[in-house]
């Protein structure tokens, strides 16, 4: 946003407006905007900026229907970052506990700092139709807009899921737990556990995965016992199983391939220290930082690549690899409920182009798997054709490739796991187990 008509003011309402319109205007992701604006506030502002503005992106598509109900025409490029902050109102009014009063008067007030002083009788005007008219009763009962995902999305769903897309639909729209990962290099689940009950942290342990530990409300990460020292890593539940799944054996050599951030780099490492080398790439150095942040935070140590996986020949040294672990890029539809901005960012066309970007992917790591290696086909998405489909696509075309049938969840048609968003508290994510003959 151009700030250069009036000097900068930090104010909360008009910076949560801000960051929705460079999110929805201008397709940043919440990731590249959110914290700039956060950087201006205190600890308690900058964790409120983020709920509002994730509020405002779960629930989008019901604040534009009211906007339309509301305004008479859309506003003009100069000040269209107010209808941002008019939709802020609304989801404030709708699903907050913020007061009438507060609600009005704050986004009012936020006019100023958003070069927008004109609009101020017309933001004062829509929110408080909004509360005479009671608005947040007046529901359209299209499915859809209410499922607060975009069309193509819900389409996609619809068709995928027809038995349980309800149930799906709704975990999505719900706040997702943060999971830990303890470091069993260091401590045991058990002596992790004794830690925070002395600092009287609530969580819960879920069988599935021996290492994870599901905290139960959100609170500053770096605090918690052990976070410099690398007793544990953030990593969701779902991610957690990838290292199980690839079940390393001492002297394996391993790729980790499009590793950024390195949650499951430092995990395989954790579950077989005795590993002949793990070599771990990704396409971009600063996401390769990343990487090494973490292994230096978790003590451990891995051969780090930049280079692009559908292009092996300009970096593999020709030694194959006993397995490999290959996160390939996606829609990352089975994370929205923890970045609500990938909904807005993505658009139907966008599938095609990764379920080709996959192909080519799984096609140039397969010659660098040995025989009767084990490849891990993974993804963080909930479309069959990024998942299913695309394995089924490439045991049809790769004649020395079988599935691990015995790792199917699902109809025997249908290769791999496929986990939903909310199932046992998880991120929905897909994995394929894939042999080499």
């Amino acid at each position: 946003m151009n700030h250069s008509k009036g000097r900068y003011q930090p104010n909360l309402r008009a910076d949560a407006a801000r960051v929705l319109y460079q999110i929805l205007e201008q397709g940043l992701s919440a990731r590249e905007c959110l914290p700039a604006a956060q950087l201006q506030h205190n600890e308690k502002d900058k964790a409120w900026l983020q709920e509002m503005t994730y509020g405002v992106l779960r629930q989008l598509p019901i604040l534009q229907h009211w906007l339309r109900l509301l305004l008479d025409k859309p506003l003009k490029k100069d000040v269209k970052v107010v209808e941002h902050l008019i939709m802020l109102g609304f989801y404030q009014l709708a699903y907050s506990r913020v007061s009438t009063h507060a609600a009005v008067s704050e986004c009012v007030n936020a006019c100023a700092p958003l070069n927008a002083i004109a609009t101020k009788g017309l933001v004062n005007a829509v929110l408080r139709n909004f509360i005479r008219q009671d608005m947040a009763q007046n529901l359209p009962d299209s499915e859809q807009i209410l499922s607060g995902q975009p069309k193509w999305l819900y389409k996609k769903l619809v068709s995928a899921y027809p038995n349980n897309y309800p149930a799906i639909l709704d975990a999505m729209q719900h706040k997702a737990p943060i999971w830990l990962r303890v470091n069993v290099k260091h401590k045991s689940v058990a002596e992790y556990c004794q830690l925070l009950d002395q600092q009287v942290i609530a969580y819960e342990c879920e069988e599935q995965q021996p290492h994870g530990i599901i905290l139960s409300k959100g609170c500053d990460i770096t605090l918690l016992p052990g976070y410099n020292e690398g007793w544990f890593a953030v990593q969701d539940g779902a991610a957690q199983l990838a290292a199980p799944f690839l079940n390393c054996q001492p002297g394996d050599r391993v790729l980790d391939c499009c590793a950024a951030p390195g949650g499951k780099t430092c995990h395989i490492l954790e579950l077989e220290p005795d590993i002949t080398q793990c070599v771990a790439i990704d396409i971009a150095s600063s996401r390769l930082q990343r990487i090494e942040e973490n292994l230096a935070r978790l003590g451990h140590k891995a051969t780090l690549i930049c280079g692009d996986a559908s292009e092996p020949n300009t970096w593999w040294d020709e030694q194959q690899f006993d397995r490999i672990l290959l996160d390939a890029p996606c829609s990352a539809t089975g994370i929205i409920r923890r970045h609500p901005d990938i909904k807005w960012l993505r658009k139907s066309s966008d599938i095609e182009v990764l379920v080709a970007l996959q192909a080519k992917i799984i096609d140039a790591m397969w010659p660098l798997l040995k025989s009767g290696g084990t490849m891990l086909y993974a993804t963080c998405s909930i479309l069959p054709a990024e998942n299913q489909l695309q394995i089924t696509e490439f045991l049809n075309r790769t004649p020395d490739a079988s599935v691990d049938v015995s790792f199917n969840n699902d109809a025997p048609d249908k290769p791999g796991r496929q986990i939903l968003p909310g199932d046992k508290h998880m991120d929905g994510f897909y994995y394929a187990r894939l042999i080499k003959s």
